[in-house]
């Protein structure tokens, strides 16, 4: 049987392997996928033992994305921009082939499932680290009128605002500086509302019937759900949705076919 397997450190909480198996279920794929705990100074050793075992595909979640970067052989365009790899896949050569799906499953959340159109709104990423960097170049793709991403070192934001340059323009900034701006759509990329911490946030950025995203997910609401829910936003969500099409996205890449994801959403949720 095909072995698959989300590897991070810690690992205990991934939803992965529930995920993973309902796809295999509804697509009469034969495969088993279990969560490994892996520390960073481990990985090599890990990927190495994994895929002389029968293994043909790995997960990558925190903090092992930029190992697997450095570590596949190849890479699709979309993970050579984002700087990250959450999907491994071993090819017929031999070779290991470096996917991101983040993005994707980002915009397949946002605008497929919640219908949401993003083609000429002003769009706010907060946080410049790995987690946005996987989501900038699928955002610049949907043609915004504005991306702003937002950082408290500002200097990384302009960072990432000169590695994307090449597919399109960002405007970097401090947190402070948003003040008196309005996006139409707020993503949070950092992993501070989980600890029930916020960015320095002024009132008034989000615009009248405006939506926020925190790419988190949790059981219960995350500070940043409720910071949206506080400044009237129409929608305000956490990122279990994304998870779920990250892994569809990365299923796809492995067994070439897509899944169905109403029903395991649907599940999650609930």
């Amino acid at each position: 049987m095909d072995q698959y397997a989300v590897l991070g450190f810690p690992i205990g909480h991934s939803k992965s392997p529930v995920i993973h198996q309902q796809f295999a279920q509804q697509t009469n794929q034969s495969l088993a996928y279990k969560a490994i705990e892996v520390k960073p100074e481990a990985f090599d050793k890990t990927i190495a033992d994994f895929f002389k075992a029968s293994g043909k595909g790995v997960n990558c979640t925190v903090p092992l994305k930029e190992l697997a970067f450095e570590k596949v052989d190849s890479l699709t365009e979309r993970a050579k921009f984002s700087g990250a790899v959450n999907t491994i896949k071993l090819l017929d050569d031999g070779s290991l082939l470096g996917d991101n799906t983040d993005g994707v499953g980002l915009l397949s959340d946002l605008c497929e499932h919640l219908d949401l159109s993003l083609d000429g709104k002003r769009i706010l990423v907060l946080g410049a680290g790995g987690a946005a960097r996987g989501i900038l170049g699928p955002l610049l793709e949907v043609k915004p009128s504005c991306l702003c991403l937002a950082n408290r070192t500002v200097s990384k934001a302009q960072t990432m605002q000169q590695l994307f340059a090449p597919i399109g323009d960002i405007q970097s900034s401090s947190y402070e500086a948003l003040a008196g701006q309005q996006f139409d759509l707020i993503i949070n990329a950092t992993s501070a509302s989980l600890t029930g911490d916020l960015p320095p946030l002024a009132k008034g950025l989000l615009a009248i019937n405006g939506v926020c995203y925190d790419l988190a997910y949790s059981q219960q609401p995350t500070a940043f759900v409720r910071w949206g829910e506080e400044q009237g936003a129409s929608l305000s969500i956490d990122g279990l949705g994304m998870l779920v099409e990250q892994a569809a996205h990365a299923f796809n890449v492995w067994r070439d076919v897509m899944p169905d994801t109403l029903a395991i959403r649907a599940s999650l949720r609930s």
